[in-house]
């Protein structure tokens, strides 16, 4: 519920504005003279401020101008029974919302407030449409992995239930919490992102729960944390494991009690907001480490999602590669979509891809650049993707997934030693030198892996 704050020396205006605004549904506070008014403002979560202009102690162009100072995104209604044009135009080059008359029209005040909730309600809607500009808003795969990803997000979209979302850098973690955001009943409102990892302990705070003026060094005015910013919404804490242990504390209390204050702030202030969380830690061990709140695990996991690597779900890799080539020719200007041949394909197939979806969508927009093959060669592909990481099929670490540690380590030295008898021609004791063993140890171990000698 938005409070709105009445600074008027008559008590009958203050008594008035208090019936009429309570009855549209707002909260009401009210001050007799600027003083005490800039008091509760400093005390309170104030949303609007009715001000006169003439009053006792401080005038109001004064307080106008403290608080324009103090919370320069607070709007202001200016009220005068001694109004001239040049008072009206100081005003409103001070930073004031509106200007009215007395005797007030009370349906013209009702508009005014109505429209500066609004114009705050849009300032809020384009900082979450700046937030999601040039972001991915497609699950693209019809891999096993991904498909019972979307389940998930169809299943658990409709409530406010709070959900995990695990996976790797890149695998697009975000991009599941804006579509559990998208297709809930909070659609229509904010959608915040915290980066948690982004931002230093000293501030992690102040930036989820806001601050008041003099809280600490460079506190110059009130800010709103993000908590407040997604009333009515979707908070989304990325890479909340890098969250300290004190931050984790007062996240859980607001979690269990939808309370919480500024940073430096005494009043409680209440929030509805649905809250998402991510990371790409193992927090099993985080929890063990005693690096993370296993209380806070809990109340946080109540639907994981585990995203999938994209080495995990190679199959989607054709779709992607030409979503994604689709996307970046949209900035050719002939808007050709280019393809890759079937080797080139192959290349991608035996990368590993570490950086996952976020490494394959820069090097598809890479390649767009710096390409001018309307197919894209295997030479082309492995030269803008690094030769050098890329591993040939019969190295690529995907064979020895599966396999226990005492197997892997078998296979691998296998195909080492057919590599190295292969460089020195399947000479024994060439290669034996090489590797530093006796030959005989080198023919004990051919003939443990079968391994064949060509002639």
């Amino acid at each position: 519920m938005s409070l709105v704050l009445v600074i008027d020396d008559e008590p009958g205006i203050r008594s008035v504005l208090h019936d009429i605004l309570t009855d549209e549904g707002y909260s009401v506070i009210s001050a007799e003279d600027g003083i005490e008014g800039l008091a509760l403002l400093r005390e309170n979560p104030v949303d609007l401020v009715i001000l006169d202009v003439w009053l006792p102690n401080m005038g109001g162009i004064d307080v106008l101008k403290q608080i324009k100072e103090e919370y320069p995104d607070l709007e202001v209604i200016v009220i005068s029974g001694h109004a001239n044009i040049d008072m009206a135009v100081k005003a409103v080059k001070l930073g004031a919302f509106d200007f009215i008359e007395k005797p007030l029209s009370l349906d013209r005040l009702l508009t005014i407030c109505r429209n500066a909730f609004q114009l705050e309600e849009l300032r809020r809607e384009n900082t979450n449409l700046k937030r999601s500009l040039f972001i991915e808003d497609e699950i693209i795969g019809e891999s096993p992995g991904i498909n019972k990803v979307r389940e998930r997000i169809r299943q658990s979209a409709a409530s406010d239930a709070k959900v995990l979302i695990l996976g790797d850098n890149g695998t697009g973690k975000e991009l599941v919490a804006r579509e559990i955001h998208r297709q809930s009943g909070r659609a229509a409102g904010p959608f915040v992102e915290v980066n948690c990892a982004a931002i230093p302990d000293t501030l992690i705070e102040s930036e989820l729960f806001g601050h008041e003026k003099g809280a600490f060094t460079g506190a110059v005015s009130r800010r709103k944390g993000k908590f407040e910013s997604a009333d009515g919404g979707t908070l989304f804490l990325d890479e909340i494991a890098d969250m300290s242990l004190n931050a984790q504390a007062k996240v859980l209390r607001v979690i269990q009690e939808q309370l919480f204050q500024r940073v430096g702030g005494e009043v409680q202030i209440s929030v509805n907001v649905r809250l998402l969380a991510a990371t790409n830690k193992d927090i099993q061990a985080e929890i063990r480490a005693g690096r993370f709140r296993e209380d806070l695990f809990f109340r946080l996991n109540v639907v994981p999602v585990h995203v999938p690597s994209l080495r995990d779900r190679l199959e989607d890799l054709p779709l992607l590669v030409e979503y994604f080539m689709r996307r970046y020719a949209s900035d050719d200007p002939a808007g050709t979509v280019r393809h890759f041949s079937n080797e080139a394909m192959q290349v991608l197939q035996n990368y590993l891809w570490p950086g996952n979806i976020r490494e394959l969508k820069n090097f598809i927009e890479r390649i767009n650049i710096m390409s001018d093959e309307e197919s894209i060669s295997a030479e082309t592909a492995l030269y803008y993707l690094g030769e050098q990481q890329v591993s040939p099929a019969h190295t690529d670490l995907r064979d020895y997934l599966d396999l226990r540690l005492n197997e892997a380590k078998e296979l691998f030295e296998k195909r080492f030693l057919e590599t190295k008898l292969q460089e020195c021609g399947y000479n024994i004791s060439q290669t034996a030198g090489n590797l530093g063993i006796y030959p005989s140890n080198l023919h004990s171990k051919i003939k443990k892996y079968s391994i064949e000698i060509k002639k």
